[in-house]
């Protein structure tokens, strides 16, 4: 379910920022237009929302800023405090994208740079229970490090590797990156019409509707 990286994060929480700014080169393309990619999930946003994997609260504080109504789910503690330190008012609770429990109605599910922490066949879980959740044309929409094959997988780590990118070439095979067809496959399975649109080298936006029922 993702929290298997909470010790990474625990040893990445203090510098997150920085890295998402540009001053990490070997992810400095992975967060390239960082604040666009952000604004344009938050700007797809609507009703009540749940944003899975706060981090520092960054997509957060968009979101805020648009007057959404904003559950974070995080699970890592010190993200959560740092997080909470920034957005007082905003409800961040412990969960992820499979454990959570949100009592109201809710019309949008967000997350940027987090899906990826779970295996396909929990995505698939996760996605199932997100069709339960919300309403006709309720949307998911996620930024995240995706690729149009695996072959496109593979050239990249070993782009990585050729350009000294040790702790990006590692990330890439340790972590769950998925392909397109992947997860249009569980978006089509699950009632959802969904596009994605490259926003860099590394991150596509997945915007999927949830259909309704014939």
């Amino acid at each position: 379910m993702g929290r298997e990286f909470n010790q990474l994060f625990d040893e990445w929480s203090h510098s997150y920022d920085e890295t998402v700014n540009g001053n990490d080169p070997e992810y400095e393309e992975v967060f390239e237009d960082y604040d666009i990619i952000l604004s344009k999930v938050a700007e797809k946003a609507g009703g009540t929302v749940i944003e899975f994997g706060v981090g520092t609260g960054n997509l957060t504080q968009r979101l805020v800023e648009r007057g959404l109504k904003v559950i974070g789910i995080e699970p890592n503690e010190k993200m959560r405090s740092i997080a909470g330190g920034k957005l007082p008012d905003v409800t961040i609770i412990d969960g992820d994208f499979q454990d959570f429990q949100v009592n109201i109605p809710v019309h949008t599910l967000v997350s940027t740079y987090a899906f990826h922490h779970l295996t396909d066949e929990e995505k698939g879980i996760a996605i199932r229970e997100y069709s339960r959740l919300l309403p006709e044309n309720g949307r998911i929409i996620f930024a995240d490090t995706i690729f149009e094959t695996e072959e496109a997988k593979k050239q990249m780590i070993r782009e990585s590797e050729e350009r000294g990118f040790t702790r990006l070439a590692e990330d890439l095979q340790r972590e769950y990156y998925t392909t397109i067809a992947v997860l249009q496959n569980i978006l089509i399975e699950n009632g959802f019409n969904a596009t994605f649109t490259k926003l860099n080298r590394f991150v596509w936006l997945l915007d999927a509707v949830k259909e309704g029922r014939d």
